[in-house]
């Protein structure tokens, strides 16, 4: 940590004393600490928009404030221009197994089901869509701008997400989180968390349902036994 990060984090308005800083792991797009003050503990989240990977700080603002109202995340107490500070939860940060486990799966499902539908009752601020073919479309033109090494097989590369685009079909808008990484669920012991909305927004389900999926190596029973404790029963299972 430099000297002029931990200056600007001790300076921050919102602490009623000396703080005490630590680097946290984690954090693709931005930089973690975890801050002690007075007695309590915080979590200090740096890091601007990021036009590249589609990133807008204003939208993972508003995604944080209506996960606390929701009940799914920690609160948050301060922000400012490329800083947010939420209270630190004390627990297991999940990796892939914990995920795999029965109990914990069944528990994760609960949870992407109150925040799916709960989220948009709390959400203020301007709406995100996140459409994944648009998000490849948008790496696919920034590949080729940058006269990529791979930029031969981009046609037919966008040939295939066409494809699949179409064969998409009707689908059901819900708040999605699009980032099911294990390390985003925190286990305090009573209840999950969810944490980390830099892509947050509206999506289909099925797309949060194949991200956890994917993420975290779900085996086909696995898979099977999410869906049907997301939508109830088997009946959806043609959609996958």
């Amino acid at each position: 940590m430099t000297e002029d990060l931990q200056t600007k984090i001790s300076n921050l308005e919102c602490w009623r004393s000396k703080v005490e800083i630590e680097p946290l792991g984690g954090g693709m797009t931005n930089v973690n600490f975890k801050v002690t003050d007075n007695g309590k503990q915080y979590v200090v989240r740096i890091g601007n928009d990021d036009p590249v990977h589609l990133i807008s700080r204003s939208n993972e603002l508003a995604s944080n404030k209506a996960a606390f109202k929701a009940g799914v995340s920690p609160e948050l107490v301060y922000h400012e221009a490329g800083i947010m500070v939420v209270r630190f939860i004390e627990g297991k940060v999940f990796q892939e197994a914990d995920v795999r486990d029965e109990v914990n799966l069944l528990r994760i499902i609960e949870l992407l089901k109150r925040f799916h539908n709960q989220i948009p009752k709390h959400f203020r601020g301007i709406p995100v869509m996140f459409w994944v073919f648009q998000v490849l479309r948008h790496y696919q033109a920034l590949l080729k701008e940058g006269n990529s090494r791979h930029r031969d097989r981009l046609p037919e590369l966008n040939e295939i997400a066409n494809s699949l685009e179409k064969e998409v079909g009707k689908i059901n808008i819900v708040f999605g989180h699009n980032d099911l990484l294990a390390a985003n669920f925190i286990d305090d012991g009573e209840k999950i968390w969810l944490i980390d909305f830099d892509y947050a927004g509206f999506n289909s389900p099925l797309f949060d349902l194949s991200n956890l999926a994917s993420n975290n190596e779900l085996s086909d029973d696995q898979e099977v036994s999410m869906l049907e404790s997301y939508y109830g029963s088997s009946s959806s299972l043609h959609q996958w």
